[in-house]
């Protein structure tokens, strides 16, 4: 006698979930790399940015100066700050060369100035590539205390004496900025952009080997064939298989997001400053409010990976498959970080990147969560339409026995 709809369901997905659970491999993409992988990114991310930056600040930097004749007193004030080495060289010519081979940090070229009250031009020579160099900071501090120094000479020597009167002359007009942001907008526009580039593929990643085990899988082994004669309908065969390439992968996704909570609430007060600030501002609902917008991201990437898996007649072909598909939860994700993309009523109806950038918005606590609605309703229907593709594909015979 054929089972009931309900119990061939279930059936199919107790006896489909028990074989993903056997395989080592997709228990390490489901578990471990959630649980470790990310902390561990998080982790490593934060102590080189610090290290870099530390190092930056505190290292000897070797100089040049030429035309020192044309502005009295540089050399010393560079030399009384510390942290600044001078290196002689024959001409300005030598300075690239100087600079490739890091002989030097830096040089000063001071071109002669067009009369002693006209203003001096002071030439900074460095490599501006390093995003961690501190060279044009350390020496701007220098140059701009110097400078105050050398105006309240000339200005004393005009007979304007006191600081205020000074001041008044330098900048008779003074901006006050008054920001609105908060300092978690301000930083969470950063992390917030960051967040879903590390979350989001473990959606995919998660449902990635269970999809092609039990599609291709099944074809290679030769147990599609037996499975399809059960008492089951195809329609319920491919919903118990897609609920669990849908669980594999929220397993994944949800691991994902435990992790980085976790991270934050031990390591985020050790941080320095603002950041300790922003991640003690991400609360348990901001990160249930992201997780919730990973389960239709999730169910999305289930009925892909699935289809290809079913279309697929072995393990590898399904793995070339499915190899491009990373661009789907990559470069989407990728637009939460681009400058000036924005979550707005037209950003929220495209697939993936309307996920990452409202969960940019959560970090940075200025979610329109009526937005929200529409995104998780738009990112729905996107992922029943899939399901739907999903099923009729298993239906085709020349699908299944795809020679």
């Amino acid at each position: 006698m054929p089972r009931k709809a309900s119990g061939g369901l279930g059936a199919v997905y107790r006896k489909e979930i028990l074989e993903v659970s056997r395989d080592r491999k997709t228990l390490v993409f489901m578990l471990v790399l959630p649980l470790v992988l990310i902390p561990l990114l998080l982790q490593v991310m934060v102590d080189f940015v610090a290290e870099a930056n530390k190092k930056a600040a505190t290292e000897t930097l070797t100089y040049a100066l030429v035309g020192e004749e044309h502005l009295p007193g540089l050399s010393e004030a560079l030399d009384g700050v510390g942290g600044f080495e001078r290196v002689e060289i024959d001409s300005v010519e030598a300075i690239p060369a100087k600079l490739k081979a890091e002989e030097l940090k830096f040089a000063l070229v001071v071109p002669e100035p067009l009369g002693e009250s006209q203003q001096s031009i002071v030439e900074l020579h460095y490599d501006n590539a390093s995003m961690t160099s501190k060279v044009k900071a350390r020496t701007a501090d220098v140059l701009k205390e110097f400078g105050e120094g050398v105006r309240a000479e000339r200005l004393t020597a005009l007979g304007i004496r006191t600081f205020s009167d000074q001041s008044a002359i330098i900048a008779p007009v003074v901006m006050v900025e008054r920001g609105t942001a908060s300092m978690r907008e301000k930083l969470g526009e950063n992390l917030g952009g960051i967040l879903p580039y590390m979350v989001i593929p473990f959606c995919f990643l998660g449902a990635l080997y269970p999809a092609i085990d039990l599609g291709a899988g099944e074809k290679e082994r030769g147990t599609l064939e037996t499975l399809l004669l059960a008492p089951v309908s195809r329609l319920r065969l491919v919903l118990g298989k897609y609920l669990v390439v849908f669980t594999s992968g929220l397993v994944s996704a949800t691991l994902s997001l435990v992790a980085i909570g976790g991270w934050f609430a031990i390591e985020g007060p050790k941080l320095a400053g603002e950041l300790s600030e922003i991640t003690a501002s991400i609360g348990a609902v901001d990160l249930a409010l992201v997780w919730l917008m990973l389960v239709p991201t999730t169910a999305m990437f289930a009925a892909i990976l699935l289809s290809i898996s079913i279309y697929a007649k072995s393990f590898k072909e399904a793995q070339s498959f499915a190899a491009p598909f990373n661009m789907l939860c990559i470069l989407p994700a990728v637009a939460a970080m681009l400058p000036g993309v924005e979550l707005n009523w037209k950003w929220a109806l495209v697939p993936v990147s309307n996920i990452a950038l409202a969960i940019k918005e959560l970090i940075k606590g200025t979610m329109d969560y009526s937005m929200l609605g529409v995104i998780l309703a738009s990112s729905s229907v996107v992922a029943g339409v899939l399901l739907v593709f999903c099923t009729r594909w298993f239906s085709r015979e020349s699908v299944l026995f795809r020679q």
